[in-house]
């Protein structure tokens, strides 16, 4: 199907170019969204009308979006959840969990902004893609954690496997210390014996 396109669509074109898609891309998705109109003369002439508008209109929103755009760019936002001691999700991670986590933080987005490159299942730092404007693109970080204690360490660039070792190690030192002060006790009460002097005994 020839359709003219009413905006920047990656992948397809810029505003008012006229190209060819699938029909089912065109109909569940370029049309219904406003993106798109399907090549005719009367829209042709309607796009002409209202070229100047769109622009404007383009213009207007891309501003708004580079702006927002540049506040949000390198964010991070921590998002909770249950995982296993290897770190897996019980579940995942979705677009709308991190729309949540960052209008949450003051910002307004909205889950179909959000693209993932694949389901987040595990703890730890993950890039997501932001797309504000069909010119605008930003990287945000979730960090995905158990506890905002445990986000805290993720940021400051520990794994969830370093802190697996280090709650291990700390978990020995404790044990060990258990049977240092076990022994020290066993040792002091050997030594504690009755040391008094006896007094001399007189054999005649």
């Amino acid at each position: 199907m020839d359709i003219i396109l009413l905006e920047r669509v990656a992948k397809l074109g810029q505003m008012g170019e006229v190209v060819s898609v699938k029909e089912g891309y065109a109909r569940n998705f370029l049309l219904p969204q406003g993106k798109a109109l399907r090549v005719n003369p009367t829209n042709l002439a309607r796009f002409e009308e209202q070229k100047a508008q769109l622009e404007a209109h383009n213009l207007e929103t891309r501003k708004e979006a580079e702006a927002l755009g540049a506040k949000l760019d390198g964010e991070s936002f921590i998002v909770i959840r249950s995982a296993s001691d290897s770190g897996a999700l019980y579940g995942s991670v979705s677009t709308r969990d991190a729309a949540e986590a960052a209008t949450d933080a003051g910002f307004t987005l909205d889950r179909k902004q959000v693209f993932l490159t694949r389901p987040i299942k595990d703890l730890g730092l993950h890039d997501v893609v932001v797309k504000l404007h069909p010119e605008v693109e930003v990287t945000i970080s979730l960090n995905v954690a158990r506890s905002p204690e445990e986000a805290e360490l993720q940021a400051s660039g520990k794994s969830i496997q370093e802190l697996a070792a280090e709650e291990e190690a700390a978990a020995d030192f404790e044990i060990a210390e258990l049977f240092d002060d076990i022994g020290g006790a066993a040792v002091d009460d050997d030594e504690s014996g009755d040391d008094t002097p006896q007094p001399d005994v007189d054999e005649r």
